[in-house]
């Protein structure tokens, strides 16, 4: 079409008209690429022809946002549940854990299947959706449980409070569906609730999430109550309160007066900012004006979100405690988030490099040897261990088709499984399944080893795979630091045997919780990433495992840290083990790691627990399985860092140069055991010679504290945090500020939002229901100085705060505070 024609199209604004224009312009000038994305391309053809319509989502948010309960009214409404259950009551599905359900809170990432839309509301000809979503944590303890499973979704559905808008684990767990490149839309949920506000929350995605809000849906608002939700592109009521949503009856509600004007105005705003991102679209605006079909629009918003790059993000309103806007939640979910097929192709490790799944297969098929192939590969999300079925592992499959009863190699242990059942699970119920197709989650049992972070490999054959085929893993878990630990000591030897059961299965179904037994004091140590953590933590031992111990403090993990580096120490392991008689030795160096290890660094190395070990063979010729020897020296290194010379605490930052030189350290065939005894011994060595010359240095946990108060508490938890606490405050904020950050991409004053009904009445409902101004303080803090600040936040703060943390770095201590120690 021609501009003129172009410039003759009215109904849109003249700022919008000027803009298209411009976007019009370069359109016809550039050459036309299409945003396709790299489909993957991996075994296509044995895809299931159904996978199209899976939705693998997940539902992510600050904690107390409404993740369960809007869980809850999804199921309520597919047919699931007769009864949506209740978090204040403790009944739900998804948090079938009792401390889930005594502290209102999710623990455990819960994975749900089930189909939508249901059959009475599907529409002649229409298709089922299998939908498997994950229930995430919201708090911050439990951070690692939430980045585990973000990699496994195809799309995410983002609940934010709409009386408290975008909190401070919200962006952080957005910016980590952000890194893993995962579509998402938004669900503000809680605008049944006094002081609820659409269109500061609607502001507050667009400033706090640098993102420009899609306002997909707005609120009918009857005086102050949310009345219903009405959808912005069908121009239509989708939820009613008080109703069951059923089409018929939502045909009804006539759009008139005021919300029908606003609809139009959503529409329009929505159509462009659609097109400054979407080429199709624009085109299509061209030829038709602003009165474009509803399956174009829909269409131009799953183009435009499904790169995950968050620029644009979709909008729904609704409130799940009342079951208003959940349905057209779902909907949503099948209309704009993507299926497994429309997803970037999937990235393994074999090795030490980063190859697509399609191009290692390639490979296989055209290698010499081709009996290896791959039949099925997956990757373990979670491991729980059911009272009734034992430990269950749960697994995306990303090729080929899993089979139940089928041996199963596991590539980070190096060993075969047999899985007994297959299912999928919706909470507390489980449906037994023969297969599971790429694409699709599910459960298996029976696994005796599988930990979180592992992969499976199908193989056909239950032979040992020879080649790089036996090391391929889908994103190793990065398993961050301990920064709180707690001592147990078992009633007797029998208890003690159970105790180290439970601890294992507990560290299979956690890997951020790591244990140790002070083979000394026969004492065992837990650590974790907080204080809930390991609360948590120990409430599963007690009650679930039944394990019984006698039970220290919860304490501040410190570490210890070399200030020099060692010179070289050579040792000699000659010992007999199990029963084997052998001889080998290596030398080892150790050094503070600094920035420019990392940045020289060459060749195979293993950074773990925050320590680099690098392996080197100057005579790399003359070592007959080279792998499998520096595997062995890097585990005898590992273990000796576990625990440091001068309080038993584990090594950090240090960086470790194990040199084997097979004409001085080799002494025939010796097993593996004297390899990592002898890099054990070499280690132990070098530290203990370190710690006797005062080279060995104490480092603490400094945590990035986010408190949100009211400003008349402000002042004294500031100068509390400075002057009592020894922290720093990095920022005090506002969080009412609707202005644009400085380094922001979004302009306030280009967020459409559509006003809340208060703003029409003479006095602000801030001002009616007595709002604060609430204040966001940001500060770096000792984490021993935070293990009980909550407690003393609701004296100065009378309650009316949050507190949020997380790990910032390891420093170490100085002066008064390292003597105390």
């Amino acid at each position: 079409m021609s501009l003129h024609a172009l410039m003759c199209r009215a109904p849109l604004r003249y700022s919008q008209l000027v803009r298209l224009t411009l976007l019009c312009s370069r359109h016809y000038e550039k050459p036309r690429f299409h945003a396709r994305r790299n489909y993957s391309s991996n075994a296509s053809n044995q895809k299931d022809p159904e996978i199209k319509y899976v939705r693998n989502i997940g539902i992510i948010a600050h904690v107390d946002a409404g993740k369960t309960t809007t869980t809850e009214q999804m199921l309520y409404n597919c047919g699931a549940l007769k009864r949506a259950g209740n978090v204040d009551s403790g009944d739900t599905v998804t948090d079938f854990l009792p401390m889930e359900r005594q502290r209102g809170i999710t623990i455990q990432s819960a994975a749900i299947t089930f189909k939508w839309p249901p059959k009475d509301r599907l529409p002649p000809n229409g298709q089922q959706y299998i939908i498997n979503l994950i229930d995430t944590p919201g708090h911050v303890d439990f951070r690692f449980e939430v980045e585990r499973c973000t990699p496994i979704l195809d799309g995410a559905v983002c609940v934010i409070d709409g009386v408290e808008g975008v909190e401070a684990h919200t962006e952080r767990v957005w910016a980590s569906a952000q890194e893993f490149k995962v579509p998402r839309v938004i669900f503000v949920n809680k605008l049944d609730r006094d002081g609820a506000s659409f269109k500061k929350s609607v502001q507050d995605i667009g400033l706090k999430l640098n993102g420009m809000p899609l306002v997909c849906q707005i609120p009918w608002w009857g005086k102050e109550t949310l009345r219903g939700v009405v959808d912005v592109i069908s121009r239509s009521v989708v939820s009613w309160a008080g109703t069951k949503d059923v089409p018929e009856e939502l045909s009804k509600k006539i759009l008139e007066g005021t919300i029908k004007d606003e609809v139009e105005r959503a529409r329009e705003r929505l159509i462009e900012q659609l097109c400054e991102k979407d080429d199709d679209l624009l085109e299509m605006w061209t030829a038709h004006g602003k009165d474009l079909p509803d399956t174009a629009i829909k269409g131009s918003i799953r183009r435009v979100i499904s790169d995950g790059e968050g620029s644009l993000i979709p909008v729904f309103a609704g409130s799940s405690l009342k079951n208003i806007g959940v349905a057209a939640l779902l909907d949503g979910v099948n209309d704009y988030l993507p299926s497994p097929l429309d997803r970037p192709e999937l990235e393994v490790r074999v090795g030490r490099t980063q190859q697509p799944l399609s191009q290692v297969l390639q490979l296989l098929g055209s290698s010499t040897n081709s009996q290896e192939r791959i039949d099925a590969l997956a990757s373990v999300f979670k491991v729980v261990n059911d009272p009734r079925r034992g430990m269950l592992t749960f697994i995306r499959v990303y090729d080929g088709t899993l089979k139940k009863n089928t041996p199963m190699w596991n590539a980070n242990l190096l060993q075969f499984e047999r899985p007994l059942n297959m299912m999928q699970i919706s909470g507390g119920q489980t449906i037994e399944i023969p297969h599971l197709c790429s694409g699709q989650i599910g459960a298996i049992s029976g696994l005796k080893a599988a930990r979180t972070g592992d992969t499976l490999l199908s193989l056909g054959t239950n032979k040992v795979p020879q080649s790089e085929l036996a090391t391929i893993q889908v994103r190793p878990p990065e398993i961050p630091p301990g920064v709180a630990f707690i001592v147990l000591d078992a009633y007797s030897p029998t208890g003690a045997k159970a105790l180290e059961v439970a601890l294992e299965n507990l560290s299979r179904e956690d890997p951020s919780l790591r244990w140790f037994k002070d083979e000394k004091t026969e004492q065992y140590t837990l650590s974790g990433m907080g204080t809930l953590h390991l609360e948590v933590a120990r409430d599963r031992l007690e009650n679930h495992y039944k394990a019984e111990a006698y039970w220290g403090a919860i304490s501040v993990d410190y570490k210890e840290c070399l200030t020099a580096p060692t010179p070289p120490h050579r040792a000699v392991f000659d010992k007999t083990v199990a029963g084997k008689s052998g001889k080998a030795a290596c030398s080892v160096v150790i050094e503070p790691l600094d920035d420019h290890h990392r940045d020289t660094l060459s060749g195979s190395f293993l950074e773990r627990d925050g320590n680099i070990i690098q392996v080197v063979f100057p005579r790399e010729h003359l070592v007959s399985d080279i792998e499998a020897t520096r595997q062995h020296l890097t585990n005898g290194v590992i273990s000796a860092l576990a625990r440091g010379p001068r309080r038993n605490a584990p090594m950090h930052q240090c960086f470790v140069t194990v040199t084997y030189d097979p004409v001085t350290d080799a002494f025939g065939p010796a097993p593996s055991s004297h390899l990592i005894g002898a890099a054990n011994k070499a280690v132990r060595d070098a530290l203990k010679a370190a710690y006797q010359q005062g080279k060995v240095g104490i480092l603490e946990p400094v945590m990035k504290v986010t408190i949100i108060c009211p400003e008349v508490s402000a002042g004294a938890v500031q100068h509390d945090l400075h002057a009592v606490r020894g922290g720093h405050v990095l920022e005090v904020k506002d969080i009412q500020d609707t202005h644009a950050k400085e380094d922001g991409i979004i302009d306030a004053s280009e967020i459409y939002a559509p006003p809340d009904p208060y703003e029409f009445q003479t006095t602000l409902r801030e001002t009616q229901k007595g709002r604060l101004r609430m204040l966001e303080i940001t500060a770096r803090v000792p984490f021993v100085e935070m293990l009980d600040y909550d407690t003393l936040l609701r004296g100065k703060t009378q309650g009316r705060h949050t507190l949020t943390m997380e790990l910032d770095t390891f420093e170490k201590v100085t002066g008064p505070r390292e003597k105390a120690l």
